[in-house]
């Protein structure tokens, strides 16, 4: 049997990617999701429209996709609820975010020169992908409830790179899927490929916090 439910919420299970983007002083910033996903050498990357990074982005048109293995977990957690916007905006104040302007130092994690863009590539990060934007897509324009909040942006991938023990014995470009542990998120709490590996701090926000309106059911009861 099946029930009709309207959770907050409809992450169930993407890996998760830190994009580093340079802020407007030029210092590094990181920050971690997992709204991503790839068509060949392409990346679609959901965001929050008000949110630090996808600022970044679309004013240098630039950023690294660093993949995560289960083994960078406490690093991304560290970054949660961690925000380079200043003053920290009210929605993000209401979810105990704090303003955080070295990532970097606070994660533990190391930037690396990237070879086409400007923004580092995360030296822990097994996978590690400089790309540029391509276009802007607004998300959920026709609903007035979210229109104005999301936003995807496209960017294509221009150089990729793969620690050593990800490639596949006898292959020079292809990666061994044996051998990659991505670091998932689902609704909020983060697994490896099995269990859940560690604790999220994600999680203790309400997943009430995330809805963007009313569910469906309160709506009809009030009319």
């Amino acid at each position: 049997m099946h029930r009709l439910i309207e959770p907050a919420i409809l992450y169930f299970g993407t890996p998760v990617v830190l994009v580093s983007s340079l802020n407007e002083d030029g210092i590094p910033n990181v920050a971690p999701m997992s709204s991503a996903w790839w068509l060949g050498w392409s990346c679609l990357l959901g965001f929050g429209a008000r949110s630090k990074t996808p600022a970044n982005i679309l004013r240098t048109r630039e950023c690294v996709l660093n993949l995560p293995s289960v083994d960078q977990v406490a690093a991304v957690d560290r970054l949660a609820r961690r925000t380079a916007s200043h003053p920290v905006p009210p929605h993000k104040v209401a979810m105990g975010y704090e303003y955080e302007p070295d990532k970097f130092g606070v994660s533990g994690l190391t930037p690396d020169k990237s070879e086409v863009v400007a923004p580092p590539r995360v030296r822990e990060c097994p996978v590690q992908l400089e790309a540029v934007l391509e276009s802007t897509h607004p998300i959920a324009e026709s609903d007035p409830a979210r229109k104005g909040n999301l936003i995807a942006l496209e960017v294509r991938i221009v150089r990729v790179h793969v620690a050593e023990e990800l490639l596949l014995q006898g292959h020079e470009n292809r990666i061994d899927p044996d051998a990659w542990r991505p670091l998932i998120m689902s609704f909020c709490q983060f697994y490896g490929l099995d269990a859940k590996v560690h604790s999220s701090r994600l999680a203790e926000i309400p997943e009430s916090a995330y809805r963007p309106r009313p569910k469906l059911s309160e709506t009809l009861a009030s009319t």
